[in-house]
Parts: C-alpha cells; structure tokens; sequence
C-alpha cells in the first residue's frame, strides 16, 4: 500500500501554503496513531490565516480519523484529483471502524516524507502537513480542528511558482468539489479581473 516519493513533488513556502486550499476543494484527511493509518474525505476545510499558515477542517465525532487526530495530534490534508473521483467519494462513504481494509478497498495509496510519522496519499496534487492547535470548545461544541501548517507541498505538474495551473493542464488533474449525493464539480476555468480597475476601499 506503500509508494515511492512522487519525483514531481516540490515545497510550497509556507508564505504560499493558502493558495492551495484558496479555492474551496474537497480534501482528504489522513492521520496515524500507533500504527494505524486512516483516510477521509471532507468538504469542509478552509484557510484561517496566513502567518504561520493555518487552517480548519471539521471532523465529526463519528469518524474513525478524529480518533487518529485526538491521539496523536496531527493531520495532513490533500487536494484530490478529477481522476481520483472515485477513491475520494469511497473514502467519504465508508469507516475504518467496520471495514479494515477501507483502504485498501479504495484504491488508496500512501507514501511517507521524511521526519514526519504521517501517511500521505500518493496521486494527489497537493499535502499540507498540520500539527493541531487544540481548541476544545470548538472541536467538542462544533467539531472543528484548527491546525497549523508546518510544511507543504504540491505536484509541480499542476502548481508552480505560488500558482495552480488548473487551465493548462490535463483536466485529470483538477480539484472537486463535493455537492451532495455523490455529486462532485471540477473547478472550472480561469477567469481574470481587470486590476487596473481596482481601488483599494478604505474600510477594506
């Protein structure tokens, strides 16, 4: 279930680490603890803040993942793929707790990166490595879990030089976007503002 490094996989400074997540994808989150790996699919993740890179992603009480993620205190979310449509909505729709080879079931594979005990799915287009930043209000009342992001990577084929390349690339390689009832959108294409015409608002 192991893979190699992908050769295509390149740091994203951490100043850079938000625009991969900027644009509202559907993630999967995966953690370990003692051993044991697990895989999810989430839709509600988004940036928190810039410096250091934060991010929030809810993970309901009933998932075997938040287990994984309240023992050990990390996680890492990736950005799926169009050609990962499947495996993502599998790893939405079924648990670890009943079905132990979930993931194997699904199709998922995992590499490691150095100097971190954490699972990374090979085939994604980016990985943000988080370590949490307990809020035990939120994470309790709401089911939201705020992490840090302490490195971050992309596959160079789709984002490169702080951008994605959505418009230019095979359509394999754009996020989805989770709707309802199996439903999925790709992000769609490219489309500019005229920044010559943009003012600053002084309340903005």
């Amino acid at each position: 279930m192991y893979s190699e490094i992908n050769p295509h996989l390149a740091a994203v400074p951490l100043d850079k680490a938000y625009r991969l997540l900027n644009h509202g994808p559907t993630v999967l989150v995966s953690a370990r603890h003692l051993g044991v790996d697990n895989v999810m699919s989430a839709s509600w993740a988004c940036v928190l803040d810039f410096l250091p890179p934060k991010l929030t992603v809810v993970l309901d009480k009933m998932t075997f993942t938040r287990q994984l993620v309240e023992h050990s205190g990390w996680f890492v979310i990736q950005v799926p793929t169009v050609a990962q449509l499947e495996m993502t909505h599998q790893l939405g729709h079924h648990s670890l707790s009943t079905e132990p080879d979930k993931l194997i079931r699904s199709g998922v594979q995992l590499f490691e990166m150095p100097d971190l005990d954490l699972p990374f799915v090979t085939g994604c287009s980016a990985w943000l490595a988080c370590r949490v930043l307990e809020e035990p209000g939120n994470q309790e009342k709401f089911d939201l879990y705020i992490g840090e992001v302490v490195a971050a990577w992309a596959d160079t084929r789709i984002f490169s030089d702080g951008h994605w390349h959505f418009e230019s690339a095979d359509p394999q390689w754009r996020s989805l976007h989770y709707i309802a009832g199996g439903h999925f959108y790709a992000i769609g294409d490219a489309k500019d503002a005229d920044q010559r015409s943009s003012r600053a608002h002084p309340s903005q």
